[in-house]
């Protein structure tokens, strides 16, 4: 439990094998939390298996929003412990947690019991039997929400709506599992509850971070995506398959990756704001594609959920190591640019800023999210509607000496659709004159590179390039990006509560670097804590590569699949303050 600033919140984690519904019930506890009034977060951890492997279903919920994982968990609830013991870590107890266990699924792995949780037998197994088609994952959603005072009503409306199409018998014995579960407690004390937030929840939003970013690139002008499916970025595809037609838009799955980038290269030459969506793997197969949109000035979208490598690596768990690639994948030298959104509901204003900047400047824009937030369902309240929206610059009557590549002071000329009239240039890879025709001059190549590179370098991002927060005059600076934004921001809440400065720089624009930007934003600072989800430190190095940091440096860093808790920030750094 954590208790800052008067947010109580709980942690839950529901495990068992792949099929064994544990998802199912996280997500119905999720929105029955929301129709209760609260916010909350899910996660989910699952082994590389397609089924039958070890998952948990991990959520959170307070009466405040909530937007990452806390410390440890209150309550762990298990329908059967099959691979438990691969999770163990991102599942961290302690003596104030609770054990749920069924006698009929063996001991506690040791791992686990090994925490000093107290450990309580329930037969889950026996309670769905009891029930005609009941199941134990209904049983341990009626356990939990028991436990942490959530009423039974709203969960029987979110079975009704989700077991409908299944038929009344669904609904019923889902419905009698969970009273069975409700009625198990009796006797049990919980280590928190959250009763007290009970209200309204009227109008909040239930989304992924996968859907957040096809709704915000929707809202960016989006109509064309082209895209294979990878884990964990297909969900963006799925979200954006029914919807996007909505909008007069189109989706294609294609063949592969390569085919996928070039088939929105294409599309976005003939006037249709387009975008893919991949995790590195795919990514890396895009790059040849990524640098025809660069060079023939094409604007596209490439939203990337990363996930661990190297290869193939971990596809079901989240890491922040595809920012090398990003960044610096393309061959020769290939101005773009590369955004990340801080949190599941930053998705959407980092899509759809991502869109305005592709279409403005006329280039590739690198999104990138990864499986903790493209997977991640939160709660959140409904995102105010910005204003930015696709705007490229079209040359509808063109002259005779039409130069599609002009040399101009922003570096952004203008180009016209297919078909119209004296409008004709060639668009491919090859280094070209103003005209477009292929050129080998050094001259030629000298002034588009130095017009490719003057429209990205020296584009208005405005304050969008990071969020500041914080004490403005503090000595202590913690730097971060990404997923890792949230977890920074609740440990500098933490720390402020107990008198302890710090400022927050979360960098929502990683290239190209904005040097002014960047040293207004860490003037003053002594120490600078950069705190990033990889291996080798490559946000930390990004930094050094690009900018001036005053002061001691400290870098926090590990790789995946474990997410970096608030707690640990609080400690990182009473730890340095106290050296």
């Amino acid at each position: 439990m954590s208790d800052d600033n008067n947010n109580t919140s709980v942690s839950v984690a529901m495990v068992g094998s792949g099929g064994a519904g544990v998802m199912t019930s996280g997500n119905m506890l999720l929105e029955a939390a929301t129709k209760a009034g609260l916010y909350g977060l899910m996660t989910r951890t699952v082994g590389p298996q397609i089924r039958g492997g070890e998952a948990a279903a991990l959520v959170r919920l307070s009466a405040k929003p909530v937007h990452c994982v806390d410390d440890h968990f209150d309550i762990l609830v298990a329908v059967d412990w099959k691979g438990a013991e691969r999770f163990a870590a991102e599942v961290p107890l302690g003596p104030q947690s609770l054990i749920i266990t069924d006698p009929e699924t063996g001991e506690v792995p040791e791992i686990l019991a090994a925490s000093g949780a107290r450990i309580v037998e329930v037969p889950i197994g026996e309670l769905a039997n009891a029930v005609d088609g009941g199941r134990p994952n209904m049983v341990i959603l009626g356990l939990v929400a028991s436990l942490i005072g959530l009423p039974e009503e709203p969960i029987n409306k979110i079975i009704a709506k989700k077991l409908g199409k299944k038929g009344d018998a669904a609904v019923l014995a889902s419905r009698q599992a969970v009273s069975a579960g409700y009625k198990a407690t009796a006797g049990l004390t919980s280590p928190v509850t959250v009763s007290d937030a009970v209200g309204d929840g009227t109008g909040r939003w239930l989304i992924s971070g996968n859907q957040a970013a096809g709704f915000g690139a929707l809202r960016g002008g989006i109509r064309f995506v082209a895209a294979y499916p990878i884990t964990p970025a297909t969900e963006v595809l799925e979200w954006m398959s029914p919807n996007l037609p909505k909008m007069g838009g189109t989706l294609v799955q294609a063949e592969d990756e390569l085919a996928s980038i070039n088939m929105a290269i294409g599309a976005s030459f003939g006037g249709r704001p387009s975008l893919t969506a991949t995790s590195g793997p795919g990514l890396s197969l895009m790059m040849e594609g990524i640098g025809l949109a660069v060079s023939s000035e094409t604007p596209v979208v490439i939203v990337n959920v990363m996930r661990g490598g190297p290869s193939t690596g971990v596809p079901t768990k989240s890491e922040q190591t595809d920012l090398n690639i990003a960044v610096y994948g393309l061959h020769g030298d290939a101005p773009h640019v590369v955004t990340a959104a801080t949190s599941v509901e930053d998705c959407i204003f980092t899509a759809q800023w991502s869109v305005h900047l592709a279409e403005a400047m006329q280039t590739a824009v690198i999104v990138l999210s990864d499986q903790f937030m493209g997977q991640a369902s939160t709660i959140i309240d409904p995102p105010a509607n910005i204003s930015f929206i696709a705007q490229r610059l079209v040359e509808e009557a063109p002259t005779e000496d039409y130069r599609r590549y002009a040399v101009t002071a922003d570096g952004v000329s203008p180009m016209t659709l297919p078909g119209t009239p004296g409008g004709q240039y060639t668009a491919d890879g090859l280094e070209h004159n103003p005209k477009g025709l292929p050129s080998t001059l050094m001259e030629d190549h000298r002034d588009q590179m130095d017009k490719r590179d003057r429209k990205v370098a020296e584009f208005n991002y405005g304050d969008h390039w990071a969020d500041v927060e914080g004490d403005a005059d503090s000595e202590l600076v913690v730097l971060t990006w990404g997923s890792t934004t949230n977890a920074v921001r609740e440990g500098i809440e933490r720390l402020r509560a107990e008198g302890v400065s710090c400022k927050l720089v979360a960098m929502r624009l990683l290239s190209p670097a904005l040097p002014d930007y960047f040293d207004q934003a860490v003037k003053g600072a002594k120490r600078i804590l950069v705190v990033e989800q990889s291996h080798s430190g490559q946000f930390l190095k990004l930094l050094r590569a690009n900018y001036d940091m005053p002061g001691e440096i400290k870098s926090f860093r590990r790789p995946g699949p474990l997410i970096i808790r608030p707690g640990e920030i609080v400690d990182t750094i009473k730890d340095w303050r106290d050296q």
